[in-house]
């Protein structure tokens, strides 16, 4: 007998970036686009600082309240009106961008409609690789002369750029356990965003 999908599981990258930054995440079929707008942000370890949008099809999806801003650009559609089970047989791959300055795009590529014997309760990243560039770092370009200038202690920004970067930043860094937390916390309203990574611990400690 039938059953509908209840999961997607999609694999979600950063555009224009080598080594690869990205995640494969496992998320609700029910949830709209606002929510995982919000999952995204957990699971790359993003501050929801910034403008956000969907490009879906050649169409902008977001929150209206922040994007419909009445100047003639391309209309905006309310992301809340959108739930993922509307991608059913539709096109498996979109666009999410997160900050309008550094425009980071992340590329979603929907790998799988899942029947799971339990519907998730929240999104779960199964694996990933690699550590988000900092905030406000200036985008794809500028995130290569950043790390750059904090692997060489000879340059003249090293101890400033490091220092602005919260004294440590390791791009292979990756914790599973670590994004999970944060994706079962992602709806509370006092969940804490970390603008930078957590630093090693010594191991003395």
């Amino acid at each position: 007998m039938y059953q509908p999908p209840n999961a997607i599981r999609m694999h979600v990258a950063l555009a224009d970036i080598e080594p690869e930054i990205w995640r494969r995440l496992v998320v609700p079929v029910d949830w709209r686009l606002d929510r995982l707008h919000l999952v995204l942000q957990a699971a790359f370890s993003w501050t929801n600082g910034h403008l956000h949008e969907f490009r879906i099809g050649g169409l902008r999806y977001g929150d209206l309240n922040l994007l419909d801003d009445g100047f003639g650009g391309p209309r905006v559609f309310d992301y809340t009106e959108i739930s993922l089970r509307d991608f059913v047989g539709k096109d498996s791959s979109f666009i999410y961008v997160y900050d309008f300055g550094d425009n980071w795009q992340h590329l979603i590529r929907i790998e799988e409609w899942l029947t799971l014997e339990t519907e998730p309760r929240h999104a779960i990243c199964l694996e990933g690789a690699r550590a988000r560039p900092p905030e406000d770092v200036g985008g794809p370009w500028a995130y290569d002369d950043f790390l750059e200038i904090i692997t060489d202690p000879e340059h003249d920004d090293h101890r400033s750029t490091l220092r602005w970067a919260g004294g440590h930043f390791d791009p292979e860094w990756f914790d599973l356990d670590l994004i999970n937390k944060d994706l079962r916390n992602t709806f509370r309203a006092n969940a804490r965003r970390r603008l930078h990574q957590p630093k090693p611990k010594s191991k003395w400690s």
